[in-house]
């Protein structure tokens, strides 16, 4: 086969669309990725800028000047974070969801232990108005009067009939600035 005739069937350059047509839609339904190895060359050129160089590209992408003092290698990895989420994508809405929980573990607020972990067989206890409510912890989940749930949260709202947080409700959270567990009361 002559390598000069373009073949259709074969397979296109990385970051090119596929002309396959997808199960729900069509080959340009997905916004296109540049060439990884186009990233990869961007983020070595970084290295081999100068240092005021960097510092324009920091106040194109962020409108602003780099804080006083901040290095050269600070400079360089805060712009390949940028370059990479930006051919990759940022994190999810999830995840800075959580990230934002914990950050907020810094200013008093209530949160949940994140090194705790629950192990299977525990029992929890909570009295919530004259009764007393037992879970026990399973592998996939929770236990509360012969029923399976997969949160302690729906476990709470059941009990309650109103929304509450489940580790909240079974003691499973702490002030910041105090710890649960066996050093607590070192």
């Amino acid at each position: 086969m002559n390598p000069a005739i373009h073949d259709a069937s074969a397979r296109p350059r990385a970051g090119e669309p596929s002309p396959v047509r997808r199960r729900n839609g069509n080959r340009h339904d997905r916004p296109s990725r540049p060439d990884i190895t186009e990233v990869e060359h961007q983020l070595a050129g970084l290295v081999n800028q100068s240092t005021q160089d960097l510092r324009v590209a920091w106040r194109q992408l962020h409108h602003t000047g780099p804080p006083l003092g901040l290095s050269r290698d600070l400079l360089i990895r805060d712009l390949a974070h940028q370059l990479q989420e930006q051919s990759h994508g940022g994190p999810s809405r999830a995840l800075r969801r959580r990230l934002q929980s914990l950050a907020r573990a810094d200013n008093g607020t209530m949160t949940v232990d994140p090194g705790l972990v629950l192990k299977t067989g525990t029992t929890l206890v909570r009295q919530w108005r004259g009764h007393t409510h037992t879970v026990l912890v399973h592998n996939d989940g929770f236990e509360h009067q012969g029923q399976r749930y997969r949160s302690l949260t729906a476990i709470a709202e059941r009990i309650t009939e109103a929304h509450w947080s489940g580790p909240r409700f079974f003691g499973l959270t702490k002030r910041a600035g105090t710890s649960i567990g066996p050093q607590a009361g070192r």
